[in-house]
């Protein structure tokens, strides 16, 4: 089943079921009027979501419109809880060395993870907003799961049961503000502006046998201004899955329906730079951050630039018959209006 969020209905948006191809959805507010509404009821309301979605697949549904990215916010625009794990140890591993940092070995056994700010999203095709090219502008293309109710000390397995969809994500980093914050020792806060989701959220079962092991076995495809960029796959050199991840967060907290767990930047081990890029035959990067690492390993300084006002960046997932999954993130660097 695939789920979106029209902007159109108030601050949360008003839910509805996408058809399989992306290009067909029709409200439900006899079900659900929100995302968050179904997910707090999802036992009982899921039932009628697969109906209007079964007959989505089939040109069935009476009240069926034309499916308009443009339109979405992210699935949810403000959830109760988002946290961004860091599951691709070598994206951890090159970005440490970036800033001169230890690698400490306990993050090969023990999940890292940060408390984003989940108060207000964006939408898949908004702009992301900053004063200043200075801030060291990336992006970071990762995978997320929205969860229903965790109970306090839940284990992987049952953590695993309570995956309930899964999206894609940029989580935004502004490079050049992470050293003075980590220096402080309270972690992120400015250095990671809103981020924004994929237009639809899906099942796990609409991933068939790509999903396995609470992992994606696809390619995330990321372009930048039109090129391409990077394709890792996130099912590999994925050290912690999923579920292990939500279980590393419900240690000492509930986690309540509508929490959202990110992968962190999905990375794939490679050969350097010189055979790691895509036009290399390498699978590429999902941040611009370890392309600069690789150029500074084997050139002694970075060269590529962060982003600045008008790049673009596309984050997109195909299935193995090539077609989209989640559709297309789409966002350009703007100044913010208030830096004028």
């Amino acid at each position: 089943m695939k789920l979106a969020t029209l902007k159109a209905g108030g601050r949360d948006g008003t839910l509805v079921v996408v058809s399989r191809d992306l290009t067909r959805c029709q409200p439900v507010e006899g079900v659900a009027r929100t995302l968050q509404a179904a997910l707090d009821d999802w036992d009982a309301l899921r039932p009628g979501l697969e109906a209007v979605y079964a007959a989505l697949n089939h040109g069935q549904a009476r009240h069926a419109r034309p499916f308009d990215p443009r339109q979405c916010h992210s699935p949810l625009p403000r959830a109760y809880q988002w946290a961004d794990g860091s599951a691709y140890v070598n994206h951890i591993e090159l970005v440490r060395r970036a800033r001169n940092a230890e690698m400490p070995p306990e993050l090969w056994t023990d999940p890292l993870m940060y408390q984003g700010g989940s108060d207000s999203f964006v939408g898949p095709r908004d702009p992301v907003l900053a004063c200043d090219e200075a801030w060291g502008i990336d992006f970071e293309a990762e995978v997320a799961v929205v969860t229903g109710d965790v109970a306090l000390g839940a284990g992987a397995d049952q953590c695993a049961q309570q995956i309930r969809l899964l999206m894609l994500v940029n989580d935004v980093s502004l490079r050049n503000l992470i050293p003075a914050e980590l220096a402080k020792g309270f972690g992120f806060l400015q250095s990671k502006p809103a981020c924004a989701f994929s237009p639809v959220a899906v099942t796990p079962d609409e991933l068939g046998a790509a999903w396995k092991d609470s992992r994606v076995h696809l390619p995330l495809e990321v372009e930048l201004n039109g090129e391409p960029f990077g394709r890792p796959n996130a099912g590999v050199d994925m050290i912690f899955n999923f579920a292990q991840l939500i279980a590393h967060l419900a240690k000492t907290r509930e986690l309540e329906a509508g929490s959202i767990i990110g992968s962190g930047t999905v990375s794939n081990k490679q050969g350097g730079l010189f055979g790691s890029s895509v036009v290399n035959g390498g699978v590429g990067y999902c941040c611009i951050a370890e392309l600069r690492m690789y150029e500074t390993i084997e050139e002694g300084k970075p060269r590529t630039s962060f982003m600045r006002f008008g790049d673009r960046v596309r984050i997109e997932m195909r299935n193995r018959d090539g077609a989209s999954v989640f559709g297309a993130i789409e966002q350009t660097v703007e100044r913010y209006p208030a830096a004028d």
